[in-house]
């Protein structure tokens, strides 16, 4: 019942327990219909249910299983079943109630902000705090990833950061990040894109709180740091 009930498993990957949970809920509110639920029966790796929907992710999806399991059991979303001397578990009335409103807004967003050409950083560092509905960090992480690339890849150090730091790497003349085949006007512009995105995206939200930005802005932004994060890594 995976592929029914639950997103695809790249962006089930990325999300946190308490976002998986009403996925796994609906879910084992679907087998209590017919089955008792127990943990070992539903997160067995040998189930083809699993094998059939997590494909070569079967050990990370047990275990994402297995955490929002045991989120739902420490909220009393479930609990053991009485009589029973094993790991049989019942959902309680709480369950009852998240059930006849679920909560998908975890994947909802996770669409937004497909995993798929997203560069790896972005997806282990920012995604999570997207999915979290934490937009202005999320954003500035993208761009703090950028800062940390361009200082990697251009060997420089802690003390270099922010706009400086973009118009030291790619300066026209004497940066290390510059490309050197490129024509003179290309190479500000690159200077000025750099230097434009850090100013403009990372520092407004390391200063202050950007409580109006939605969903939508955020991964324009994201987007725009994760053009220049591959641009760096090429």
């Amino acid at each position: 019942m995976f592929k029914k009930n639950f997103p695809p498993i790249e962006t089930v990957l990325d999300m946190e327990p308490s976002e998986l949970a009403p996925f796994v809920l609906k879910d084992l509110n679907e087998i209590s219909q017919t089955n008792q639920i127990n943990r070992y029966n539903y997160t067995l790796s040998t189930s083809s249910d699993i094998q059939d929907y997590a494909r070569k992710h079967v050990k990370d999806f047990q275990k994402r299983l297995m955490e929002a399991y045991i989120w739902l059991e420490r909220e009393m979303f479930i609990a053991p079943e009485p009589d029973s001397q094993g790991e049989w578990r019942f959902i309680t009335r709480s369950g009852e109630k998240v059930l006849q409103n679920e909560d998908f807004t975890a994947y909802k967003q996770g669409l937004l902000l497909p995993s798929e050409n997203l560069h790896p950083i972005l997806i282990r560092k920012v995604k999570p705090l997207f999915l979290r509905g934490d937009y202005d960090t999320s954003v500035f992480q993208a761009f703090k990833a950028v800062e940390i690339q361009v200082r990697k890849v251009g060997g420089y150090t802690k003390g270099d950061y922010g706009v400086d730091l973009m118009r030291t790497a790619f300066h026209p003349q004497t940066g290390k990040l510059t490309n050197t085949h490129s024509l003179n006007s290309e190479k500000q512009a690159m200077s000025d894109l750099f230097a434009g995105a850090i100013g403009l995206f990372k520092n407004p939200v390391s200063h202050r709180d950007i409580e109006i930005m939605s969903s939508e802005e955020a991964v324009d932004y994201i987007m725009v740091a994760n053009c220049l994060l591959k641009m760096v890594s090429e």
